[in-house]
């Protein structure tokens, strides 16, 4: 599934640590679902911290609406740079698990 976030962050570096890992394929896909899962709900929590109650409650119809201008059009006007409000919180995200891909790699060889 398509992220509406999809154009501004990427998770394939990750996604090629995880693929050079001595893990079963089943493995791999699980924890790639886990890498999506973790990016989506630290992104919603980025945006979700940036607005007011009432904002959020349009924000979860115009989600579930999935009307891309429309969305887009309501971030920009309600948050001032959630575009690199975004790409810091996913950047954020990105280091911290290439840091525990890491740690998981070296604990597999001993």
């Amino acid at each position: 599934m398509i992220k509406f976030y999809s154009h501004i962050v990427t998770v394939q570096s990750l996604i090629i640590e995880l693929d050079q890992m001595d893990l079963s394929d089943k493995e791999k896909l699980h924890l790639a679902n886990l890498l999506d899962s973790t990016f989506h709900h630290t992104i919603l929590d980025a945006i979700l911290r940036e607005l007011n109650e009432e904002d959020k409650t349009i924000f979860v119809k115009l989600h579930a609406e999935n009307d891309s201008k429309k969305f887009w059009e309501f971030l920009n006007k309600k948050v001032d740079n959630i575009e690199d409000k975004i790409k810091s919180a996913a950047a954020q995200l990105t280091k911290e698990l290439h840091k525990d891909i890491k740690e998981a790699k070296g604990l597999k060889k001993v």
